[in-house]
Protein backbone atom coordinates (compact mmCIF):
# COMPACT_ATOMS: atom_id res chain seq x y z
CA UNK A 1 0.00 0.00 0.00
CA UNK A 2 1.60 3.37 -0.95
CA UNK A 3 1.65 5.74 1.92
CA UNK A 4 -0.33 9.12 1.38
CA UNK A 5 2.14 12.07 1.20
CA UNK A 6 0.64 15.45 1.75
CA UNK A 7 1.96 17.87 -0.45
CA UNK A 8 1.48 22.12 -0.34
CA UNK A 9 -1.55 23.32 -2.21
CA UNK A 10 -1.30 27.32 -3.06
CA UNK A 11 -3.01 29.98 -1.18
CA UNK A 12 -6.21 30.05 -3.85
CA UNK A 13 -7.03 26.43 -4.13
CA UNK A 14 -7.80 26.89 0.18
CA UNK A 15 -10.31 30.38 -1.27
CA UNK A 16 -11.90 28.13 -3.79
CA UNK A 17 -12.45 25.16 -0.69
CA UNK A 18 -13.35 27.79 1.43
CA UNK A 19 -16.07 29.26 -1.36
CA UNK A 20 -17.44 25.59 -2.10
CA UNK A 21 -17.77 25.31 1.53
CA UNK A 22 -20.12 28.31 2.13
CA UNK A 23 -21.94 27.32 -0.75
CA UNK A 24 -22.79 24.36 0.14
CA UNK A 25 -23.45 25.77 3.53
CA UNK A 26 -26.36 28.29 2.06
CA UNK A 27 -27.53 25.77 0.04
CA UNK A 28 -28.37 23.81 2.60
CA UNK A 29 -30.70 26.00 3.89
CA UNK A 30 -31.98 27.18 0.96
CA UNK A 31 -33.18 23.66 0.38
CA UNK A 32 -34.98 23.44 3.42
CA UNK A 33 -38.69 23.85 3.10
CA UNK A 34 -41.65 25.39 5.25
CA UNK A 35 -44.74 22.91 5.20
CA UNK A 36 -47.88 23.96 6.16
CA UNK A 37 -50.64 22.23 7.50
CA UNK A 38 -54.35 22.27 8.78
CA UNK A 39 -55.37 19.55 10.99
CA UNK A 40 -59.15 19.64 11.60
CA UNK A 41 -59.72 17.31 14.55
CA UNK A 42 -63.32 16.44 14.26
CA UNK A 43 -65.95 13.25 14.86
CA UNK A 44 -67.24 11.59 11.35
CA UNK A 45 -68.81 8.53 10.22
CA UNK A 46 -66.32 5.31 10.30
CA UNK A 47 -68.02 2.04 9.14
CA UNK A 48 -65.89 -1.00 10.58
CA UNK A 49 -67.05 -4.44 11.47
CA UNK A 50 -70.45 -4.22 9.96
CA UNK A 51 -71.27 -0.90 12.67
CA UNK A 52 -70.75 3.03 11.83
CA UNK A 53 -69.17 4.95 14.27
CA UNK A 54 -68.79 8.24 14.94
CA UNK A 55 -65.25 8.25 15.19
CA UNK A 56 -62.40 11.27 15.94
CA UNK A 57 -60.35 12.22 12.85
CA UNK A 58 -58.23 14.76 11.46
CA UNK A 59 -59.49 15.91 8.26
CA UNK A 60 -61.80 13.41 8.05
CA UNK A 61 -59.20 10.63 7.42
CA UNK A 62 -58.67 7.52 9.82
CA UNK A 63 -55.91 7.07 9.53
CA UNK A 64 -55.19 10.51 9.17
CA UNK A 65 -52.72 12.51 6.92
CA UNK A 66 -49.35 10.71 5.39
CA UNK A 67 -47.10 13.86 6.63
CA UNK A 68 -43.76 14.03 4.19
CA UNK A 69 -40.62 15.89 4.58
CA UNK A 70 -36.84 16.28 4.21
CA UNK A 71 -34.51 16.44 7.12
CA UNK A 72 -33.88 20.37 7.73
CA UNK A 73 -37.89 21.30 6.81
CA UNK A 74 -40.02 23.08 9.05
CA UNK A 75 -43.54 21.58 9.77
CA UNK A 76 -46.11 24.50 10.56
CA UNK A 77 -49.55 22.28 11.91
CA UNK A 78 -52.85 24.31 13.04
CA UNK A 79 -54.90 22.40 15.23
CA UNK A 80 -58.08 22.98 14.88
CA UNK A 81 -59.90 21.24 17.61
CA UNK A 82 -64.39 20.63 16.27
CA UNK A 83 -64.24 17.17 17.92
CA UNK A 84 -66.18 17.18 21.57
CA UNK A 85 -62.61 16.15 23.71
CA UNK A 86 -60.08 17.99 24.96
CA UNK A 87 -57.21 17.00 22.55
CA UNK A 88 -53.11 18.06 21.90
CA UNK A 89 -50.88 15.78 19.55
CA UNK A 90 -47.70 14.44 19.60
CA UNK A 91 -44.82 14.05 16.94
CA UNK A 92 -43.48 10.49 18.38
CA UNK A 93 -39.51 10.83 17.67
CA UNK A 94 -39.43 14.59 17.14
CA UNK A 95 -36.41 15.70 18.90
CA UNK A 96 -38.05 19.39 19.45
CA UNK A 97 -34.79 20.45 20.21
CA UNK A 98 -34.57 23.30 23.05
CA UNK A 99 -38.89 23.29 21.88
CA UNK A 100 -41.03 21.28 24.77
CA UNK A 101 -43.90 23.55 23.26
CA UNK A 102 -44.57 21.80 20.62
CA UNK A 103 -43.82 17.89 21.73
CA UNK A 104 -47.60 17.87 22.74
CA UNK A 105 -48.50 15.41 25.80
CA UNK A 106 -51.28 16.80 27.71
CA UNK A 107 -50.64 18.58 31.13
CA UNK A 108 -46.63 18.08 30.66
CA UNK A 109 -45.90 20.61 27.81
CA UNK A 110 -49.15 21.97 27.30
CA UNK A 111 -52.60 22.34 28.26
CA UNK A 112 -54.70 20.47 26.41
CA UNK A 113 -56.60 22.23 22.91
CA UNK A 114 -60.76 22.97 24.12
CA UNK A 115 -62.72 22.47 21.91
CA UNK A 116 -63.34 24.89 19.41
CA UNK A 117 -59.84 26.08 20.02
CA UNK A 118 -56.79 25.88 17.80
CA UNK A 119 -52.95 25.27 18.28
CA UNK A 120 -50.17 25.50 15.87
CA UNK A 121 -47.13 23.20 16.72
CA UNK A 122 -44.29 24.73 14.85
CA UNK A 123 -41.02 22.83 14.55
CA UNK A 124 -37.91 21.60 12.56
CA UNK A 125 -36.77 18.38 12.17
CA UNK A 126 -33.12 18.44 12.82
CA UNK A 127 -30.13 15.79 11.47
CA UNK A 128 -33.28 12.89 11.49
CA UNK A 129 -34.60 10.67 8.52
CA UNK A 130 -36.55 7.96 8.15
CA UNK A 131 -39.74 6.81 9.78
CA UNK A 132 -41.38 8.49 12.37
CA UNK A 133 -45.37 8.96 13.30
CA UNK A 134 -47.95 11.51 14.90
CA UNK A 135 -50.78 10.86 17.15
CA UNK A 136 -53.29 12.50 19.60
CA UNK A 137 -51.31 12.36 23.31
CA UNK A 138 -54.86 12.95 25.37
CA UNK A 139 -56.38 10.13 26.93
CA UNK A 140 -57.47 7.38 24.28
CA UNK A 141 -57.58 9.71 21.39
CA UNK A 142 -54.72 8.54 19.72
CA UNK A 143 -56.45 4.87 19.05
CA UNK A 144 -58.13 6.68 15.96
CA UNK A 145 -55.86 10.09 15.67
CA UNK A 146 -52.46 9.02 14.16
CA UNK A 147 -50.49 8.77 11.00
CA UNK A 148 -46.97 8.55 9.80
CA UNK A 149 -44.57 11.17 9.29
CA UNK A 150 -41.93 10.02 6.67
CA UNK A 151 -38.36 12.17 7.18
CA UNK A 152 -36.71 11.94 3.59
CA UNK A 153 -32.60 12.74 3.90
CA UNK A 154 -31.59 16.19 2.54
CA UNK A 155 -31.43 16.87 -1.16
CA UNK A 156 -28.32 14.81 -2.85
CA UNK A 157 -27.65 12.28 0.00
CA UNK A 158 -28.84 8.84 -0.57
CA UNK A 159 -30.41 6.12 1.36
CA UNK A 160 -27.75 3.66 3.34
CA UNK A 161 -28.85 1.04 1.31
CA UNK A 162 -30.30 0.33 -2.50
CA UNK A 163 -32.81 2.52 -3.66
CA UNK A 164 -36.63 1.02 -3.71
CA UNK A 165 -38.62 1.34 -6.76
CA UNK A 166 -41.74 2.41 -4.35
CA UNK A 167 -42.52 2.89 -0.83
CA UNK A 168 -45.03 2.18 1.37
CA UNK A 169 -46.35 2.93 4.78
CA UNK A 170 -47.52 -0.23 7.01
CA UNK A 171 -49.87 1.49 9.84
CA UNK A 172 -50.76 -1.26 12.60
CA UNK A 173 -53.42 -0.31 14.35
CA UNK A 174 -56.07 -1.04 17.03
CA UNK A 175 -60.07 -0.76 16.49
CA UNK A 176 -62.55 -1.07 19.20
CA UNK A 177 -66.73 -1.42 18.03
CA UNK A 178 -67.49 0.84 20.36
CA UNK A 179 -66.14 4.15 21.53
CA UNK A 180 -62.20 4.53 22.76
CA UNK A 181 -62.78 7.02 24.87
CA UNK A 182 -66.01 5.26 26.75
CA UNK A 183 -63.98 2.21 26.82
CA UNK A 184 -61.43 4.00 29.12
CA UNK A 185 -63.96 6.07 30.98
CA UNK A 186 -65.59 2.52 32.08
CA UNK A 187 -62.41 1.20 33.10
CA UNK A 188 -61.27 3.91 34.98
CA UNK A 189 -64.65 4.05 37.55
CA UNK A 190 -64.31 0.51 37.84
CA UNK A 191 -60.78 0.43 38.71
CA UNK A 192 -60.49 -2.70 36.71
CA UNK A 193 -58.76 -3.43 33.12
CA UNK A 194 -60.38 -2.06 29.92
CA UNK A 195 -61.91 -4.47 27.29
CA UNK A 196 -59.41 -5.22 24.84
CA UNK A 197 -59.96 -4.83 21.18
CA UNK A 198 -62.06 -5.69 18.57
CA UNK A 199 -59.79 -5.76 15.98
CA UNK A 200 -56.41 -5.22 14.70
CA UNK A 201 -55.50 -2.73 11.43
CA UNK A 202 -53.38 -2.36 8.84
CA UNK A 203 -54.27 1.54 7.54
CA UNK A 204 -56.93 1.60 8.80
CA UNK A 205 -58.68 -1.85 7.33
CA UNK A 206 -58.88 -5.15 9.74
CA UNK A 207 -58.48 -7.60 6.45
CA UNK A 208 -60.08 -10.48 5.14
CA UNK A 209 -60.58 -11.99 8.16
CA UNK A 210 -63.17 -10.04 10.03
CA UNK A 211 -67.28 -9.39 9.47
CA UNK A 212 -67.78 -6.75 6.58
CA UNK A 213 -64.15 -6.03 6.13
CA UNK A 214 -62.90 -8.00 2.85
CA UNK A 215 -63.86 -5.42 0.38
CA UNK A 216 -61.59 -2.97 2.17
CA UNK A 217 -58.59 -4.68 2.79
CA UNK A 218 -55.42 -2.63 2.03
CA UNK A 219 -53.62 -4.24 -0.81
CA UNK A 220 -50.10 -3.19 -1.95
CA UNK A 221 -49.10 -3.75 -5.49
CA UNK A 222 -45.80 -4.73 -6.75
CA UNK A 223 -44.09 -5.85 -10.09
CA UNK A 224 -42.29 -9.28 -9.95
CA UNK A 225 -38.38 -8.31 -9.36
CA UNK A 226 -38.74 -4.83 -7.62
CA UNK A 227 -37.58 -4.13 -4.38
CA UNK A 228 -39.98 -2.14 -2.25
CA UNK A 229 -39.73 -0.06 0.81
CA UNK A 230 -42.22 -0.55 3.67
CA UNK A 231 -42.33 1.63 6.05
CA UNK A 232 -43.70 0.08 9.44
CA UNK A 233 -45.42 1.53 12.35
CA UNK A 234 -46.88 0.14 15.62
CA UNK A 235 -49.60 2.90 16.52
CA UNK A 236 -51.96 0.06 18.74
CA UNK A 237 -52.86 1.40 21.77
CA UNK A 238 -51.94 -1.61 24.05
CA UNK A 239 -50.34 -4.73 21.88
CA UNK A 240 -46.76 -5.35 20.73
CA UNK A 241 -47.64 -7.48 17.36
CA UNK A 242 -45.93 -9.98 15.36
CA UNK A 243 -45.77 -8.63 11.82
CA UNK A 244 -44.28 -10.92 8.58
CA UNK A 245 -45.33 -11.13 4.68
CA UNK A 246 -46.00 -14.83 3.41
CA UNK A 247 -43.12 -16.79 1.66
CA UNK A 248 -40.85 -13.35 1.45
CA UNK A 249 -38.26 -12.25 3.72
CA UNK A 250 -37.70 -8.81 5.79
CA UNK A 251 -34.45 -6.79 5.46
CA UNK A 252 -34.44 -4.68 8.69
CA UNK A 253 -32.74 -0.96 7.58
CA UNK A 254 -33.85 1.28 10.06
CA UNK A 255 -35.78 1.16 13.13
CA UNK A 256 -37.30 4.55 15.07
CA UNK A 257 -36.03 6.96 12.19
CA UNK A 258 -32.78 5.65 12.83
CA UNK A 259 -30.69 3.30 10.39
CA UNK A 260 -28.94 -0.74 11.12
CA UNK A 261 -27.34 -2.63 10.26
CA UNK A 262 -29.31 -4.46 7.71
CA UNK A 263 -30.17 -8.10 8.19
CA UNK A 264 -33.29 -10.85 7.10
CA UNK A 265 -35.88 -12.03 9.16
CA UNK A 266 -39.17 -13.97 8.28
CA UNK A 267 -41.06 -11.86 11.37
CA UNK A 268 -40.30 -8.61 13.33
CA UNK A 269 -41.47 -7.77 16.89
CA UNK A 270 -42.71 -4.52 16.66
CA UNK A 271 -44.07 -2.08 20.17
CA UNK A 272 -46.57 0.40 20.55
CA UNK A 273 -44.62 3.93 19.64
CA UNK A 274 -42.19 2.08 17.87
CA UNK A 275 -41.36 2.24 13.83
CA UNK A 276 -39.40 -0.26 11.25
CA UNK A 277 -38.30 -0.10 7.78
CA UNK A 278 -37.80 -3.27 5.83
CA UNK A 279 -36.91 -3.89 2.39
CA UNK A 280 -39.26 -6.39 0.51
CA UNK A 281 -37.90 -7.79 -3.00
CA UNK A 282 -40.57 -9.12 -4.95
CA UNK A 283 -39.03 -12.99 -5.57
CA UNK A 284 -41.69 -15.10 -5.78
CA UNK A 285 -43.99 -16.77 -8.13
CA UNK A 286 -46.30 -13.89 -9.32
CA UNK A 287 -49.35 -14.30 -6.73
CA UNK A 288 -50.78 -12.51 -4.10
CA UNK A 289 -49.36 -12.82 -0.32
CA UNK A 290 -51.01 -11.99 3.32
CA UNK A 291 -49.28 -9.13 5.39
CA UNK A 292 -50.22 -10.37 8.52
CA UNK A 293 -49.72 -8.83 11.95
CA UNK A 294 -51.34 -10.35 15.41
CA UNK A 295 -51.03 -10.01 19.38
CA UNK A 296 -47.24 -10.86 21.33
CA UNK A 297 -48.74 -10.81 24.25
CA UNK A 298 -46.85 -11.13 27.68
CA UNK A 299 -48.91 -10.28 30.19
CA UNK A 300 -51.07 -12.99 32.38
CA UNK A 301 -54.04 -11.24 30.65
CA UNK A 302 -56.81 -10.79 28.63
CA UNK A 303 -56.27 -9.85 25.00
CA UNK A 304 -57.18 -9.73 21.46
CA UNK A 305 -56.29 -12.77 19.73
CA UNK A 306 -57.31 -11.67 16.03
CA UNK A 307 -55.22 -11.13 13.32
CA UNK A 308 -55.28 -8.34 10.43
CA UNK A 309 -54.21 -8.65 6.95
CA UNK A 310 -53.43 -7.29 4.00
CA UNK A 311 -52.31 -8.41 0.45
CA UNK A 312 -49.00 -7.89 -1.52
CA UNK A 313 -50.61 -8.58 -4.82
CA UNK A 314 -48.09 -9.12 -8.07
CA UNK A 315 -49.02 -7.12 -10.76
CA UNK A 316 -49.39 -10.11 -13.26
CA UNK A 317 -51.83 -12.35 -10.55
CA UNK A 318 -53.72 -9.29 -10.70
CA UNK A 319 -54.19 -9.00 -14.57
CA UNK A 320 -54.68 -13.13 -14.24
CA UNK A 321 -57.64 -12.71 -11.34
CA UNK A 322 -59.40 -10.51 -13.94
CA UNK A 323 -62.96 -11.78 -14.99
CA UNK A 324 -62.59 -14.60 -12.81
CA UNK A 325 -62.19 -15.31 -9.11
CA UNK A 326 -59.32 -13.80 -7.62
CA UNK A 327 -56.45 -15.67 -6.48
CA UNK A 328 -56.20 -17.30 -2.77
CA UNK A 329 -53.98 -15.20 -1.02
CA UNK A 330 -50.78 -17.37 1.05
CA UNK A 331 -50.95 -16.96 4.46
CA UNK A 332 -47.37 -16.42 6.57
CA UNK A 333 -46.13 -18.38 9.24
CA UNK A 334 -46.16 -15.67 12.82
CA UNK A 335 -45.12 -17.03 15.84
CA UNK A 336 -47.42 -18.07 18.82
CA UNK A 337 -49.21 -15.57 21.03
CA UNK A 338 -46.68 -16.36 23.85
CA UNK A 339 -43.41 -17.07 21.95
CA UNK A 340 -40.83 -14.84 23.30
CA UNK A 341 -38.51 -16.12 21.46
CA UNK A 342 -38.71 -14.48 18.18
CA UNK A 343 -39.07 -11.35 19.84
CA UNK A 344 -36.16 -11.72 21.64
CA UNK A 345 -34.21 -13.24 18.51
CA UNK A 346 -35.11 -9.98 16.35
CA UNK A 347 -34.54 -7.17 18.56
CA UNK A 348 -31.01 -8.88 19.37
CA UNK A 349 -30.24 -8.30 16.28
CA UNK A 350 -30.60 -4.29 16.19
CA UNK A 351 -27.43 -2.50 15.33
CA UNK A 352 -26.34 0.92 14.63
CA UNK A 353 -24.44 0.97 11.10
CA UNK A 354 -21.14 1.46 12.66
CA UNK A 355 -19.37 2.21 15.98
CA UNK A 356 -21.53 5.34 17.81
CA UNK A 357 -20.64 7.17 20.46
CA UNK A 358 -22.14 6.05 23.68
CA UNK A 359 -21.80 7.47 27.12
CA UNK A 360 -19.25 5.67 28.54
CA UNK A 361 -18.53 7.72 32.26
CA UNK A 362 -21.75 8.20 33.68
CA UNK A 363 -23.02 10.65 35.81
CA UNK A 364 -26.75 10.00 36.40
CA UNK A 365 -26.74 5.92 36.90
CA UNK A 366 -30.49 5.32 37.26
CA UNK A 367 -32.63 1.59 38.20
CA UNK A 368 -35.93 2.59 37.41
CA UNK A 369 -38.96 -0.56 38.19
CA UNK A 370 -41.66 -0.55 36.57
CA UNK A 371 -44.75 -2.28 36.60
CA UNK A 372 -48.15 -2.53 37.62
CA UNK A 373 -50.09 -2.79 41.16
CA UNK A 374 -52.75 -2.63 42.97
CA UNK A 375 -54.70 0.27 45.14
CA UNK A 376 -56.35 -1.20 48.12
CA UNK A 377 -59.90 -0.40 48.17
CA UNK A 378 -62.12 0.36 51.91
CA UNK A 379 -64.85 -1.23 50.03
CA UNK A 380 -63.79 -3.83 48.10
CA UNK A 381 -67.20 -4.48 47.07
CA UNK A 382 -67.34 -1.01 45.66
CA UNK A 383 -68.74 -0.95 42.04
CA UNK A 384 -65.09 1.80 41.90
CA UNK A 385 -63.21 -1.46 43.00
CA UNK A 386 -63.24 -4.12 40.52
CA UNK A 387 -59.67 -4.83 40.69
CA UNK A 388 -58.63 -8.49 41.63
CA UNK A 389 -60.29 -9.18 44.89
CA UNK A 390 -62.07 -5.75 45.21
CA UNK A 391 -58.60 -3.41 44.91
CA UNK A 392 -57.91 -0.33 41.64
CA UNK A 393 -55.41 -1.31 39.11
CA UNK A 394 -52.38 0.65 39.21
CA UNK A 395 -48.50 1.16 37.59
CA UNK A 396 -45.87 2.93 38.79
CA UNK A 397 -41.93 3.75 38.36
CA UNK A 398 -39.99 3.02 41.53
CA UNK A 399 -43.10 2.50 43.40
CA UNK A 400 -44.28 6.24 42.25
CA UNK A 401 -47.62 6.59 40.83
CA UNK A 402 -47.64 9.55 38.41
CA UNK A 403 -50.16 12.18 38.83
CA UNK A 404 -50.62 14.40 35.84
CA UNK A 405 -51.37 18.25 36.98
CA UNK A 406 -54.59 19.79 35.86
CA UNK A 407 -54.56 23.16 36.53
CA UNK A 408 -51.89 23.73 34.74
CA UNK A 409 -48.83 21.94 32.99
CA UNK A 410 -45.87 20.81 34.25
CA UNK A 411 -43.74 23.22 31.34
CA UNK A 412 -45.30 25.76 31.82
CA UNK A 413 -44.99 25.93 35.42
CA UNK A 414 -40.99 25.32 35.31
CA UNK A 415 -41.43 28.18 33.00
CA UNK A 416 -43.18 30.22 34.84
CA UNK A 417 -41.59 29.67 38.70
CA UNK A 418 -44.67 28.35 39.57
CA UNK A 419 -44.55 26.19 42.89
CA UNK A 420 -46.53 23.18 44.38
CA UNK A 421 -47.39 21.81 40.66
CA UNK A 422 -44.54 19.43 41.04
CA UNK A 423 -41.30 18.26 43.15
CA UNK A 424 -38.11 17.13 41.95
CA UNK A 425 -37.61 14.04 44.08
CA UNK A 426 -38.13 11.35 41.75
CA UNK A 427 -36.05 8.21 43.71
CA UNK A 428 -32.88 7.49 41.18
CA UNK A 429 -33.77 3.54 42.56
CA UNK A 430 -36.29 1.54 44.19
CA UNK A 431 -37.19 2.74 47.86
CA UNK A 432 -36.96 -1.15 48.67
CA UNK A 433 -34.95 -3.28 47.35
CA UNK A 434 -36.48 -7.05 46.78
CA UNK A 435 -36.22 -9.85 44.02
CA UNK A 436 -38.01 -7.89 41.27
CA UNK A 437 -38.98 -11.01 39.51
CA UNK A 438 -39.35 -13.41 41.67
CA UNK A 439 -42.85 -14.24 44.40
CA UNK A 440 -43.18 -10.60 45.60
CA UNK A 441 -44.54 -10.20 49.12
CA UNK A 442 -48.39 -8.79 48.29
CA UNK A 443 -47.32 -5.54 51.36
CA UNK A 444 -45.44 -4.09 48.32
CA UNK A 445 -47.97 -4.22 45.49
CA UNK A 446 -49.61 -0.98 46.63
CA UNK A 447 -47.59 2.16 45.05
CA UNK A 448 -47.42 5.53 45.95
CA UNK A 449 -48.84 8.39 44.12
CA UNK A 450 -47.07 11.54 43.50
CA UNK A 451 -46.11 14.31 40.56
CA UNK A 452 -42.25 13.41 41.10
CA UNK A 453 -39.63 14.50 37.99
CA UNK A 454 -36.16 13.10 37.39
CA UNK A 455 -33.67 16.51 37.91
CA UNK A 456 -31.01 16.30 35.28
CA UNK A 457 -28.48 18.66 34.79
CA UNK A 458 -28.06 19.97 31.21
CA UNK A 459 -24.97 17.19 29.22
CA UNK A 460 -24.62 15.02 31.92
CA UNK A 461 -24.50 11.66 30.46
CA UNK A 462 -27.36 9.36 31.78
CA UNK A 463 -27.83 5.32 32.25
CA UNK A 464 -31.25 4.17 32.71
CA UNK A 465 -32.20 0.37 33.50
CA UNK A 466 -35.32 -0.28 33.53
CA UNK A 467 -36.68 -3.16 35.35
CA UNK A 468 -39.84 -5.40 35.16
CA UNK A 469 -41.48 -6.72 38.14
CA UNK A 470 -43.70 -9.79 38.65
CA UNK A 471 -46.34 -7.33 40.64
CA UNK A 472 -49.51 -8.90 39.64
CA UNK A 473 -48.02 -9.84 36.03
CA UNK A 474 -44.31 -9.83 34.06
CA UNK A 475 -44.98 -8.11 31.08
CA UNK A 476 -43.04 -6.19 27.83
CA UNK A 477 -43.61 -2.58 28.95
CA UNK A 478 -42.64 -0.67 26.01
CA UNK A 479 -40.78 2.42 27.38
CA UNK A 480 -40.89 6.15 25.70
CA UNK A 481 -38.46 9.27 26.18
CA UNK A 482 -40.30 12.58 24.65
CA UNK A 483 -37.05 14.81 22.96
CA UNK A 484 -34.73 12.01 23.16
CA UNK A 485 -33.08 8.73 21.73
CA UNK A 486 -30.66 6.42 23.35
CA UNK A 487 -28.23 3.98 22.76
CA UNK A 488 -30.01 0.12 23.66
CA UNK A 489 -26.78 -0.78 25.43
CA UNK A 490 -27.74 -4.34 26.99
CA UNK A 491 -31.00 -6.30 28.23
CA UNK A 492 -31.65 -9.68 29.67
CA UNK A 493 -33.92 -12.02 31.61
CA UNK A 494 -34.25 -11.68 35.03
CA UNK A 495 -33.11 -8.71 37.80
CA UNK A 496 -30.59 -6.71 36.33
CA UNK A 497 -27.03 -7.68 37.76
CA UNK A 498 -24.97 -4.28 38.87
CA UNK A 499 -21.81 -6.48 39.22
CA UNK A 500 -21.30 -8.33 35.72
CA UNK A 501 -24.09 -7.69 33.64
CA UNK A 502 -22.72 -3.94 32.84
CA UNK A 503 -19.61 -6.30 31.21
CA UNK A 504 -21.43 -7.95 29.06
CA UNK A 505 -23.29 -4.20 27.49
CA UNK A 506 -22.91 -3.16 23.82
CA UNK A 507 -21.04 -0.15 23.91
CA UNK A 508 -19.57 0.10 20.30
CA UNK A 509 -22.41 -0.10 18.03
CA UNK A 510 -25.90 -0.02 20.08
CA UNK A 511 -29.33 0.43 18.24
CA UNK A 512 -30.55 4.29 18.48
CA UNK A 513 -34.07 4.18 19.49
CA UNK A 514 -36.65 6.26 21.03
CA UNK A 515 -39.22 3.46 22.37
CA UNK A 516 -37.93 -0.12 23.81
CA UNK A 517 -39.55 -2.98 25.72
CA UNK A 518 -38.56 -4.46 29.00
CA UNK A 519 -37.96 -8.09 28.49
CA UNK A 520 -41.06 -9.44 30.60
CA UNK A 521 -39.56 -10.36 33.50
CA UNK A 522 -36.64 -8.92 32.26
CA UNK A 523 -34.08 -5.29 32.11
CA UNK A 524 -33.00 -3.38 29.18
CA UNK A 525 -30.45 -0.76 29.86
CA UNK A 526 -30.18 2.42 28.10
CA UNK A 527 -27.87 5.29 27.55
CA UNK A 528 -27.61 9.01 26.34
CA UNK A 529 -26.57 12.68 27.02
CA UNK A 530 -29.04 15.46 28.31
CA UNK A 531 -28.63 17.74 26.07
CA UNK A 532 -31.99 18.90 25.04
CA UNK A 533 -33.74 21.07 27.74
CA UNK A 534 -37.14 21.31 29.03
CA UNK A 535 -39.69 18.99 30.41
CA UNK A 536 -39.76 15.83 28.51
CA UNK A 537 -42.70 12.65 29.48
CA UNK A 538 -40.76 9.29 30.09
CA UNK A 539 -44.22 6.47 30.04
CA UNK A 540 -44.75 3.27 29.27
CA UNK A 541 -46.18 3.10 25.55
CA UNK A 542 -49.21 0.63 26.53
CA UNK A 543 -51.74 3.24 26.90
CA UNK A 544 -53.69 1.47 29.80
CA UNK A 545 -51.20 1.89 31.87
CA UNK A 546 -50.48 5.73 31.12
CA UNK A 547 -53.14 6.59 33.34
CA UNK A 548 -52.38 3.85 35.58
CA UNK A 549 -49.45 6.16 36.74
CA UNK A 550 -46.33 4.53 34.48
CA UNK A 551 -44.81 7.33 34.32
CA UNK A 552 -42.91 10.37 34.96
CA UNK A 553 -41.11 13.33 33.27
CA UNK A 554 -37.25 14.15 32.96
CA UNK A 555 -36.23 17.99 33.96
CA UNK A 556 -33.44 18.59 32.00
CA UNK A 557 -32.10 21.59 33.17
CA UNK A 558 -30.45 24.84 30.92
CA UNK A 559 -27.20 24.84 30.14
CA UNK A 560 -25.37 27.93 29.22
CA UNK A 561 -26.37 30.64 26.24
CA UNK A 562 -29.37 30.21 24.07
CA UNK A 563 -28.36 27.11 22.13
CA UNK A 564 -28.79 25.50 25.30
CA UNK A 565 -31.84 26.93 26.95
CA UNK A 566 -35.55 26.05 26.80
CA UNK A 567 -36.90 28.85 23.92
CA UNK A 568 -39.90 30.99 24.93
CA UNK A 569 -43.39 29.47 24.65
CA UNK A 570 -45.50 30.64 21.81
CA UNK A 571 -47.89 33.50 22.24
CA UNK A 572 -51.10 30.84 21.35
CA UNK A 573 -50.07 28.13 24.30
CA UNK A 574 -53.24 26.87 25.46
CA UNK A 575 -54.14 27.84 28.51
CA UNK A 576 -55.80 25.13 31.16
Amino acid sequence: MEPHILTAKPCTFYLFSCILLIFAFLASFASAAIHYHEFVIEAKPVKRLCRTHSTITVNGQYPGPTLEVRDGDTLVIKAINKARYNVTLHWHGVRQLRNPWADGPEYVTQCPIQPGRSYTYQFTIQNQEGTLWWHAHSKWLRATVYGALVIYPKLGSPYPFPMPKREMPVILGEWWDRNPMDVLKLALFTGGAPNVSDAYTINGQPGDLYRCSSKETAIYPVEAGETILLRIINSALNQELYFGVANHKLTVVAVDASYTKPFTTNVIMIAPGQTTDVLLTADQPPARYYMAAHAYNTANAAFDNTTTTAILEYESAHYSAKGGKSLKPIFPQLPGFNDTAPATAFTAQLRSPCKVKVPIEIDESLFFTVGLGLINCKNPKSPRCQGPSGTRFAASINNVSFVFPRSTSLMQAYYQGQPGVFTTDFPPVPPIQFDYTGNVSRGLWQPVKGTKLVKLKFGSKVQIVFQDTSIVTVEDHPMHIHGYDFYVVGSGFGNFDPKNDPAKFNLVDPPLRNTIGTPPGGWVAIRFVANNPGIWLLHCHLDTHLPWGLATALLVENGIGKLQTVQPPPLDLPQC
